[in-house]
């Protein structure tokens, strides 16, 4: 069994949601060396998640950040912490509700996602910095 783990840090993206498959792949190349096994993806915010989906149409992330936006909005009368700015609460439950991990499997060196799958970070904030990420590959 081999165990490969790398943290990095990305660039600040703008609030939505932005394909990151190929920062994740060429932060980990010890991943060419696993048959059989996964790639973890963890995301050490809690304003910020993780998803797969769509890689291809641009419009779907878009469609995500409206959607995201309309089902958890801003300045809700009922929101107690609100002395971070009228995003960060809201922020918060989007990242509980897309969530900070992602396993993908990992076949002959390569990830075995969908060929129209890609990880998106979902950025919540406004103004956010660069996310950090824990990547760990395991297998055979």
């Amino acid at each position: 069994m081999h165990y490969f783990q790398h943290q990095i840090q990305l660039k600040p993206f703008p609030r939505g949601f932005h394909l990151i498959t190929s920062e994740v792949v060429l932060a980990l190349p010890e991943i060419k060396h696993i048959s059989v096994g996964f790639l973890q993806v963890f995301i050490k915010h809690t304003s910020a998640s993780l998803t797969i989906n769509e890689n291809a149409d641009p419009t779907v992330r878009f469609d995500f950040e409206n959607h995201m936006n309309q089902m958890v909005p801003e300045n809700a009368p009922y929101y107690q912490h609100t002395y971070e700015g009228a995003d960060d609460m809201p922020a918060h439950i989007k990242a509980s509700l897309m969530g900070t991990s992602l396993q993908i499997p990992i076949t002959t060196g390569k990830l075995n996602l969908g060929i129209w799958q890609g990880i998106y970070l979902c950025e919540h904030r406004d103004n956010a910095s660069g996310r950090n990420l824990v990547i760990t590959a395991f297998g055979e």
